[in-house]
């Protein structure tokens, strides 16, 4: 007898039917595995931290309250010393400006006595020279005097006098005489006497021509400059 096979399915015909439940099942583990990779990195991640907030603003002072003063910084050495050395400089300046001022007052007061005194020795010179002008004034009006009256006399009667006057007044007066009036009585003297009168009247008016009589000068003002 003829044994009869159970019908069933052979591997051929299961083959298709298994391929997509093999790419299902794949396709679940691949979703798996990405959640966990990305639970464990976000797990990785360090949460970020919370920005710190501002310091709340200082509250403004009572109302007729002065603010505090900022504490002061402690002075070194260093600008202690500076402030020292500060102090002493203005110091010396202080009194080397003190100097000068008293310095520059006494010149100033001695600049004022000098141009007192220079003011009172051109007054003085003023006043001696008037009074030379005046005595030389005198002089000459009374050697002319002197002049007039032997002019007035004869020829014969002045030279007379003449041959025996002294010659410091012979010669002024014979120096101031008209030529018309001095000739004849210069005829009149005796010879050695006009000889010796006539040399001394050429060298007394040479001198006069050549020297001048010199004026007394006051030193220059002193200046007034600093």
């Amino acid at each position: 007898m003829r044994a009869t096979r159970r019908p069933g399915l052979s591997c051929q015909a299961l083959a298709p039917r298994l391929l997509p439940v093999t790419i299902l099942v794949m396709l679940i583990l691949l979703v798996v595995r990405s959640g966990e990779v990305v639970l464990a990195a976000t797990a990785e991640k360090p949460a970020p931290k919370a920005e710190a907030a501002p310091p709340p603003p200082a509250a403004p002072p009572p109302a007729g309250e002065k603010p505090a003063p900022p504490a002061e910084r402690p002075v070194t050495d260093s600008e202690r010393a500076l402030l020292t050395d500060l102090r002493n400089r203005r110091a010396a300046l202080d009194t080397r400006e003190a100097a000068l001022a008293g310095r520059e007052a006494t010149e100033a007061a001695m600049e004022v006595r000098l141009n007192a005194r220079f003011d009172e020795l051109k007054q003085l010179q003023t006043r001696l020279e008037t009074l030379e002008q005046q005595r030389a004034s005198r002089d000459e009006a009374n050697w002319q005097g002197l002049v007039k009256t032997y002019e007035a006399m004869k020829p014969h009667d002045a030279a007379t006098i003449f041959n025996d006057l002294d010659l410091p007044i012979l010669l002024p007066v014979l120096d101031r005489m008209k030529e018309t009036r001095a000739a004849p009585i210069l005829a009149a003297m005796l010879p050695d006497r006009a000889r010796l009168v006539t040399t001394e009247l050429a060298r007394l008016r040479a001198e006069h021509n050549s020297v001048t009589p010199p004026t007394p000068k006051l030193p220059p003002k002193p200046s007034t400059g600093g």
